[in-house]
């Protein structure tokens, strides 16, 4: 088990595929909870996306509607920009929202059944607190994954309630703001429904309810018929409720002749909640980092695990001086990484997990390190190589420099299952000295570094600490945006063979890494040109071999058929790499059932002698719409074997694939397509390394013995210290092996510690004075001003100050007052930016906002000359603008 940190939390160990997820069951109309989050997620992505822009002086205006164009326009670059960061992240979020639907079934309070109002907001409110808590703390992958189960529950509330029946026109705000509560509910005792032997009637609420507009919802029975008397139930096959006095139900679920109406009045309702909802959010946070944690970032993730022992002197500066280099040219362009990770580590001393998007202080921490102590004999590599794991995003490039083996080789299982888990590649530099190469067993010390390698589709390279230098431009190389593998293969021991790799209209930038000592190829073009190893400087590229790695980088990109012709039997791996926008992601799902069925993603292998099931995906630079999947296989790396799946497309870049027979060795996903722009196909390939298993964990086990064929469950009970900071992520990975090791499985949670939230009441914002006169004519030659006052009460106290929209100045100042501080702000604009909101944060993430509209005409100059200043203010507030405060 692999704690992060700690954690007060225990959850179960499903994601679920989001195409099937239900605000209505499978097979209906088509109202979902993804399609209703989806909508909101991206039209609020374009709003932040505009007025970021708008902040920068910069235009907005993406090329098209895919995610990859509002990805590029909101990135504001022209170059190759790839779609993979921004898609996984939107996945994550839609894909916790079925979690709901699947493993709190049969949970009331995250459906608001059973009238269970209370504690469905509580949900919603400790939901939204944890969120922003997890963004401050930098961890966005928990972020996403409660905001796609919060926007579930509180979807759910419009569709099972009876608000859109009482004649609401707009969203429960109490159900989002945590100085409120849920009003004027229906008595526990009371009858709230008429009996409906159809169950088809358009509204079964008794008028008593209607004319004291009180809430209540359906009563769900998923085990038993039994409700209480005179309640509504929620309706449908598997409400065996509804069959009971008074029979029927009240979900707005699925549309029906009888019901449309109120279905689509709930749809409109819940998407114009989840809107509410993902603003208060954006309010906390800010706009960038909103922006953050809804994937819009450059791919590329720089991330340093550096031994610091006494004989790491060279390889530290070496270390320094890459990094730096790929920091300072790379700037300012689509390259620049978006994010730095740097974790040293010593013997026994390891950490601590250096995690920031500020180039300058990855330039200053690593700086910081000096070799000292220790030397070349086994270090702690894999501990701190864990802790890289768990606090890097999903799909890092990570590089390990060290000089001695590990001596934490316990870990190594735990390594391979977090690998696995975040589809992260890591790359070894291992450099040797002279009595290190002269010792024997050297390949054997460092074996378990060529092995994880290998697990994650990176390299592993040995190399003298004299010619380190030329070893590490591979880090340039793959710190770069749409990064994209082609081919990945390995063979031990090697074997004389042909390996052809596509190459197409998109791909840029292509290299060739082969790794082994003393290994021999030649390289042939779609022509028919050829060049062998040893000519350097050939037709084809250029060569460039240091220790065991052979580095090849084409001078150009012949479209087309390539081949590796690999000439000897000596053992090697093979990766092709390039730059394209064109890519692809995957999960192992399996199908679950219920009221709302659909397909769960498996945290672990797949089950060993079954079909497997694949959600893949598909991104592209305009989107998948122009690119058309040929074939998708899974091909096991070390020989030829090839099993292909049948592939069935589900819309919005995403396909489910279904594979009779797994490989029975590790594995890895390619997929074969045509990108219907140009006529061109295409290949690409994962990197992380898969196999089956015949073990399968569901629970949160400890130590368990079973017998073959057995089954057992467990509890983990973990505590927080009392200094742990809210919003800290925590990684807790769970192994489950075979006797002799001839089998295992793992499973990885991301859990989240998080405070008792104590203030409850958001900062105060008040428009003051609103001073100026706009002409459309002539909006670059005024401005106007707008002054506020700011305060936070009693509260814990104002975290920040933003400008959430509008592109103008704003200075603050601060005064005591009775009752606290007060801070007066004034915002000064060009009437060619005429809207402002203001955010103002409290250090628990309540949000208060004062947002105004200044108009263009000349109305408003007549009233200010003939009346006093504040009159004028008032009346100009009241007939130009459109503002609130709350």
């Amino acid at each position: 088990m692999r704690m992060k940190s700690v954690v007060v939390v225990v959850a179960l160990l499903a994601l679920v595929l989001s195409r099937l997820e239900a605000f209505v069951s499978v097979g209906s109309s088509g109202n979902t909870h993804v399609t209703i989050t989806g909508s909101a997620v991206m039209a609020k992505i374009e709003e932040v996306c505009k007025a970021v822009a708008e902040s920068e002086g910069r235009e907005f205006k993406p090329t098209g509607s895919s995610a990859e164009e509002l990805l590029r326009a909101c990135l504001g670059t022209t170059g190759e920009v790839s779609g993979a960061k921004f898609r996984t992240a939107l996945n994550q979020i839609y894909m916790q929202n079925g979690i709901v639907d699947r493993d709190f079934m049969a949970s009331a309070s995250h459906h608001f059944n059973n009238e269970e109002f209370k504690e469905g907001r509580n949900l919603i409110i400790q939901g939204m607190a944890a969120i922003k808590a997890n963004v401050r703390s930098d961890n966005l992958q928990s972020a996403r994954e409660t905001l796609g189960r919060v926007a579930h529950t509180l979807q759910d509330f419009y569709s099972h309630s009876n608000w859109v029946e009482l004649g609401n026109k707009s969203p429960y705000a109490n159900l989002i703001r945590p100085d409120l509560t849920v009003e004027n509910t229906a008595d526990p005792e009371m009858p709230t429904c008429s009996d409906c032997p159809s169950g088809t009637c358009p509204n079964q609420l008794l008028p008593e309810i209607l004319k004291e507009m009180l809430l209540t919802s359906g009563y769900m029975g998923l085990f038993s018929a039994a409700k209480p008397q005179g309640k509504c139930s929620h309706g449908g096959e598997t409400d065996l409720s509804s069959s009971q006095n008074p029979r029927g139900g009240i979900s707005k679920d699925e549309s029906h002749s009888y019901n449309s109406n109120m279905h689509n009045n709930a749809v409109n309702l819940a998407s114009e909640a989840t809107l509410e909802l993902l603003e208060d959010i954006r309010g906390a946070i800010g706009n960038k980092d909103y922006l953050r944690l809804m994937g819009i970032a450059r791919s590329a993730v720089l991330a340093f695990v550096i031994d610091t022992t006494g004989s790491m002197a060279d390889d530290i500066a070496e270390a320094k001086r890459v990094a730096f280099n790929i920091i300072d040219t790379k700037k300012g362009t689509q390259d620049e990484p978006s994010e730095y990770i740097l974790v040293p580590f010593n013997d026994p001393a390891f950490g601590p997990l250096i995690r920031t998007t500020n180039p300058d202080v990855m330039k200053s921490e690593i700086s910081k390190l000096q070799a000292t102590g220790g030397g070349d004999i086994p270090e702690m590599c894999l501990s701190v190589l864990q802790l890289a794991l768990t606090g890097a995003p999903a799909s890092s490039h990570i590089y390990v420099f060290t000089d001695a083996p590990p001596k934490d080789t316990h870990l190594e299982k735990t390594i391979i299952a977090l690998i696995r888990s975040t589809k992260s590649t890591v790359s070894f530099f291992m450099t040797t000295t002279s009595r290190r190469k002269r010792a024997a067993g050297f390949r054997t010390a460092f074996q378990v570094y060529y092995d994880m390698a290998l697990a994650s589709g990176g390299q592993a390279i040995e190399v003298p600490k004299s010619s380190l230098s030329q070893a590490t431009a591979i880090i340039v190389d793959t710190s770069t945006s749409a990064l994209v593998t082609i081919l990945q293969c390995s063979r031990s021991p090697g074997l004389v063979e042909n390996f052809p790799f596509l190459l197409d209209e998109s791909v840029t930038n292509t290299t060739i890494y082969i790794t082994g000592s003393g290994v021999r190829f030649n390289l042939h073009s779609p022509s028919g040109v050829s060049q062998s190893n040893t000519d350097v400087n050939g037709p084809l590229g250029t060569i460039n071999q240091v220790g065991n790695l052979q580095r090849v980088h084409l001078t150009g990109t012949e479209i087309g058929l390539w081949k590796i012709e690999m000439t000897n039997t000596l053992p090697y791996t093979i990766k092709v790499t390039g730059q394209s926008p064109i890519t692809f992601l995957y999960d192992f799902v399996e199908e679950f059932k219920g009221p709302h069925p659909g397909y769960a993603v498996i945290d672990g292998r797949p089950a060993a002698g079954m079909p497997a099931k694949l959600l893949l995906t598909l991104s592209g630079e305009k989107g998948p719409e122009n690119l058309k999947v040929l074939e998708v296989a899974l091909v096991e790396v070390s020989q030829n074997k090839v099993s292909k799946g049948s592939i069935e497309n589900v819309g919005g870049g995403d396909f489910l694939v279904n594979v009779k027979e797994v490989p029975a060795g590790e594995f890895v996903v390619l997929l074969k397509g045509e990108d219907q722009s140009f006529s061109s196909q295409f290949q690409r390939q994962t990197t992380t390394q898969m196999s089956q298993s015949k073990i399968a964990i569901k629970q949160l086990p400890g130590r368990l013995s079973l017998a073959s064929g057995g089954s057992a469950q467990g509890t983990i009970s973990l505590t927080p210290s009392a200094n742990t900071v809210s919003g800290t992520d925590v990684t807790l990975t769970i192994e489950a092996e075979a006797p002799g090791a001839v089998d295992s499985n793992y499973a990885v949670l991301r859990l989240s510690v998080l405070s008792k939230v104590t203030d409850l009441t958001p900062p105060e914002c008040k428009i003051i004075d609103v001073e100026g006169v706009c002409y459309s004519s002539a909006c670059s030659s005024s401005n106007w001003e707008l002054s506020v006052n700011i305060t936070d009460g009693n509260g814990t106290g104002l975290q920040s100050i933003s400008i959430q929209q509008g592109s103008g100045n704003f200075t603050q100042t601060e005064a005591e007052e009775e009752g606290g501080v007060v801070v007066m702000g004034l915002y000064e604009a060009s009437c060619c930016s005429t809207l402002v909101t203001i955010s103002a944060v409290d250090k628990e993430g309540n949000v208060g906002r004062c947002s105004y509209t200044m108009k263009s005409d000349a109305g408003s100059r007549l009233i200010a000359m003939s009346i006093p200043l504040w009159v004028s203010v008032l009346l100009y507030a009241l007939l130009h603008a459109t503002f609130s405060v709350y």
